[in-house]
C-alpha cells in the first residue's frame, strides 16, 4: 500500500473514470483526509493478521500514487511485471525501491518491464484493468484504452493466462474504465456485475468460466452496487483464515443475501475510505497483492 501526502482526484484520468468526483473541502484537507484514511486501512488489516507493507509517497505530482496495483503485480513463481500506464502523471509511480524491497524480502526470479510500450501508446494498467483468476489461469478485462489487446496478449503468453475481453458499459453507457472495479474472485465466490456486459453471449461464457465445475457462487451485482464499489474488493489471507476487505461505501451497498454468501468462506472488513474514492477507485485499487514466496518471516 502506498500512502499519499498530496492526495487528490486526478483531472488527467477523470475524462474516462466516470467513478470520479470533485472533493468538497479544499485541497489541503482532502490531502490529509486521505492521509488518514490509508493510515487506518493499513493498521486495520495489520491488526486482522494481514502482511502489509506501508510506503509513503510524498511527491506532489503524484495524485494517484495510493493505487500501486495499477503499475505492478506480483505470480507465482517469483515473477513481478511492471505496466505502461495510460496517464503521463502517473508513469513516475513506479518505483525502484518497492522493487527493490520484494527483491530483499521475497523471492522473485524475474522482473518484466512493459512500461517501454509508453511511447507507442500501449497501456495495461496492472490489476485495474485485469482481474486474474490464478487458479483456472484466465485474465478477465473490460476493453478499454487502458488495456490494449496486444499488450494484453503478450502478458497472457508470457504467464501463461487465458485472456477473456467483454465490453462492459456502466449505467450510463460510459465504458467501464477498469475492470477491477466491476468483478472480484474469491476462492469460493466472485462479485460481478453481470448485466454491465453489453453482449449477451459474452456474458453467458463469462458466467460459465466464473463458475467452472461449480467452485464458485456468483453473487450478481447491480450497476448501483458497482456504482458504490461493491466490485471492487480484495481476498486476502490472514494468520490462516481468509478475510474480504472493501469500503463501507461498499458493504453498505450490498444485500443481507450477498453478504451471507461472503461470510460463509470469509470474514469481511469494511475500510472507511470516502476521500479516496473520490478518484474512481476503493479498497481493491489501495492493494498490490503479493503472490511471491518469503526469503524470510516478514515483519
Amino acid at each position: 500500500m502506498v500512502r499519499p501526502q498530496r492526495f487528490l482526484p486526478n483531472p488527467e484520468t477523470a475524462v474516462d473514470n466516470v467513478f470520479q468526483a470533485l472533493p468538497e473541502v479544499a485541497r489541503d484537507e482532502v490531502a490529509r483526509l486521505a492521509h488518514d484514511e490509508v493510515t487506518r486501512a493499513a493498521q486495520t488489516l495489520t491488526e486482522a493478521g494481514v502482511r502489509v507493507h506501508l510506503f509513503d509517497d510524498t511527491d506532489p505530482q503524484r495524485p494517484d500514487s495510493v493505487f500501486p496495483n495499477n503499475w505492478f503485480s506480483t505470480h507465482p513463481g517469483g515473477h513481478v511485471a511492471l505496466f505502461p500506464m495510460y496517464a503521463p502523471n502517473r508513469r513516475t509511480e513506479r518505483r525502484a525501491d518497492i522493487v527493490e524491497m520484494l527483491k530483499r524480502q521475497y523471492r522473485v526470479q524475474q522482473v518484466i518491464d512493459y512500461s517501454g510500450m509508453e511511447p507507442d501508446g500501449l497501456f495495461l494498467e496492472g490489476t485495474g484493468a485485469m482481474v486474474i483468476d490464478h487458479e483456472l489461469r484466465i485474465v478477465y478485462v473490460a476493453r478499454s484504452r487502458r488495456a490494449d489487446p496486444v499488450l494484453l496478449e503478450r502478458f497472457c503468453s508470457m504467464f501463461g493466462y487465458e485472456p477473456m475481453v467483454m465490453d462492459a458499459v456502466d449505467q450510463t453507457g460510459a465504458p467501464i474504465y477498469h475492470t477491477n472495479v466491476m468483478m472480484t474472485i474469491a476462492t469460493d465466490f466472485v462479485m460481478v456485475g453481470l448485466g454491465l456486459i453489453a453482449d449477451h453471449a459474452r456474458r453467458e461464457e463469462v458466467v460459465m468460466r466464473l463458475g467452472a465445475r461449480g467452485r464458485r457462487e456468483i453473487i450478481d451485482l447491480t450497476a448501483s452496487q458497482i456504482a458504490s464499489f461493491a466490485g471492487n474488493a480484495i481476498e486476502l489471507q490472514a494468520d490462516g483464515r481468509r478475510i474480504l476487505a472493501l469500503s463501507t461505501r461498499a458493504l453498505a451497498a450490498l444485500r443481507d443475501d450477498q453478504r451471507a454468501v461472503i461470510e460463509r468462506s470469509c470474514e469481511i472488513i469494511a475500510l472507511p475510505v470516502p476521500t479516496i474514492e473520490l478518484a474512481g477507485g476503493s479498497v481493491r485499487c489501495m492493494i498490490a497483492g503479493l503472490h511471491l514466496d518469503a526469503r524470510e518471516l516478514v515483519r
